[in-house]
């Protein structure tokens, strides 16, 4: 049997990178396993699909955290892509890098190879971006970017004027030279249809011999001999199975590389052995410093029409979709983020610390199970949502028991610190704020969430525990510096590798699918020239 020279766990943001590059030559035998299955679906490929894919299981793992104090004890639900594609192929679609800034401190901590300079040039590289190249932005790379300019709801025009007279002057790109600011998002969307990792990356790398993509196939663990890393068991069809490879990558994801490698003896010694697990390697920042923006919407009904107008009679689903059917436009060819921004909480501070988001929809009645992206409020309504770009609260991953076919116990610890606290009740007062200038505030006809006797900082505080929740940007669990390495090595054991958001060194200010990409594809060349390969 031939040996697999680079056996990939997970076909996610950074895996389906990896894939491609690492296969590219050739010259080298490439497997990835994947837990779930095929992209090719139709909600998977239409951009506001998305929202059916919510609480889907045949493509989602459906995590769910514990009890959180700092959400009024709820429990928050963490959807995580299980597809080719990964979270790729179920998020919203945003393409942010995150600000110069985050990647000059990745470079403090894993040297020039993960700083802004390497990390420009590997985005510039990666992109083939619908507005054209810059000395920011590329052309002529895999992934084709939307510029996102046309069919925009036409409250983004009053969105971003409001935002201007509230003090957040207008930048034409948040992945240019200047990061805050308001506008609109740039997407991962090619042709009306979701430009997922698995489209642009992996689906051209698999018509190569040297690459085998196996789906159905969840990892239960690392095979070790002595301290080396020799191969992977899963289950595949029913039966557990494995692989040997000359080096292994877990591209799992933030939740899923830690929990691999606790069931594979990396991790916290004491925790380990309550399970029963065998100690590899004593190292407690295995699923540790857990990171990730907490966000809330702020919802307002409208005396002109929005979205609500258009999805929510059974009519207008009729248009919507025929109009998608027969031209690959109209309001479900897009994420429903059509225009958003950076802003900062406190003019001193060196860099934009929240996000916002602007959408022509809002819903305040969701539908039972599903996330209601298609199925509206009954009223014409908008939202407006902030997030956190650099909380200092920080959760964790841990098993709940020995088998690996049982969900990690999540916890996400949000607001956790004054700091995080006091920095949202910034925020929502901004957010406020824009809603009260005149382009907005001719346009709504009143705040129905949190609504406004919702005033005192103790309320506002309240509520936005209550209601807050994850943007889906868990990361840094495995984190460079502490669990791999600046080459993405296993830090206490040989021939494995994390390579996936759990390895970012810090949060980026932004949405984590394009710093994901970029992690797979940075990964790819230091793990060939580690190799001495190319």
């Amino acid at each position: 049997m031939e040996e697999i020279d680079y056996l990939i766990v997970g076909a996610g943001s950074a895996g389906c990178v990896l894939a491609d590059r690492l296969s590219a030559s050739g010259r080298h035998k490439v497997v990835v396993l994947e837990a779930g299955g095929s992209d090719r679906r139709f909600y998977v490929r239409m951009p506001l699909g998305y929202g059916k894919l919510f609480y889907d299981k045949a493509v989602n793992w459906l995590y769910q955290t514990e009890p959180d104090a700092g959400l009024a004890g709820n429990r928050d639900f963490w959807p995580r892509g299980k597809v080719l594609g990964g979270s790729s192929s179920i998020n919203a679609m945003v393409w942010i890098r995150g600000h110069r800034a985050d990647y000059e401190d990745w470079g403090t901590i894993g040297g020039s190879d993960w700083g802004w300079q390497s990390a420009c040039a590997a985005y510039r590289a990666i992109e083939d971006n619908e507005a054209g190249a810059d000395d920011w932005r590329g052309r002529g790379g895999p992934l084709f970017i939307s510029a996102n300019r046309q069919g925009l709801h036409p409250l983004v025009g009053n969105y971003l004027a409001a935002c201007a007279a509230a003090g957040l002057a207008p930048t034409a790109d948040f992945n240019g030279a200047h990061q805050e600011g308001a506008g609109v998002y740039q997407m991962t969307i090619k042709g009306g249809r979701r430009n997922s990792a698995a489209r642009a990356f992996l689906r051209p790398a698999m018509k190569r011999a040297n690459l085998r993509v196996m789906t159905g196939a969840q990892a239960t663990r690392v095979l070790f001999e002595g301290r080396r890393a020799t191969g992977v068991e899963f289950r595949h069809g029913g039966s557990l199975e494995t692989l040997r490879a000359r080096e292994i990558i877990l591209a799992g994801g933030a939740i899923n590389s830690p929990q691999l490698l606790q069931l594979s003896g990396i991790g916290p010694r004491a925790h380990l052995q309550s399970l029963g697990l065998e100690v590899r390697h004593d190292n407690a920042h295995v699923g540790a410093n857990l990171s990730d923006h907490q966000g809330l919407n702020y919802t307002y009904r409208m005396n002109v029409p929005t979205y609500n107008d258009v999805l929510r009679p059974w009519w207008g689903k009729l248009l919507a979709g025929a109009q998608y059917l027969l031209t690959g436009q109209g309001v479900l060819s897009k994420s429903i983020n059509h225009a958003g921004g950076f802003f900062r909480t406190a003019p001193d501070l060196p860099r934009p610390n929240m996000q916002l988001y602007m959408q022509a929809f809002s819903t305040l009645v969701p539908k039972v199970g599903e996330r209601p992206l298609l199925t509206p409020d009954p009223f014409s309504g908008l939202s407006i949502g902030l997030s956190n770009c650099r909380p200092t609260s920080r959760g964790s991953v841990r098993l709940r028991s020995a088998d690996p076919f049982a969900p990690p116990c999540l916890t996400g610890n949000a607001y956790a610190t004054d700091h995080d606290v006091d920095e949202m009740l910034a925020a929502v007062k901004f957010v406020r704020k824009i809603a009260a200038q005149g382009p907005m505030a001719k346009v709504i006809a009143e705040e129905l969430r949190p609504g406004p006797a919702v005033a005192s900082d103790a309320d506002l505080i309240a509520d936005f525990r209550d209601r807050s929740g994850t943007v889906y940007h868990q990361s840094c669990t495995c984190r460079m510096g502490d669990v791999v390495d600046n080459k993405l090595r296993v830090i206490g054991v040989e021939g494995l590798r994390v390579c996936d958001a759990s390895t970012f060194p810090n949060l980026i200010a932004g949405n984590t699918n394009a710093p994901s990409i970029l992690m797979g594809w940075k990964g790819a060349e230091v793990i060939l020239a580690d190799n001495g390969r190319t």
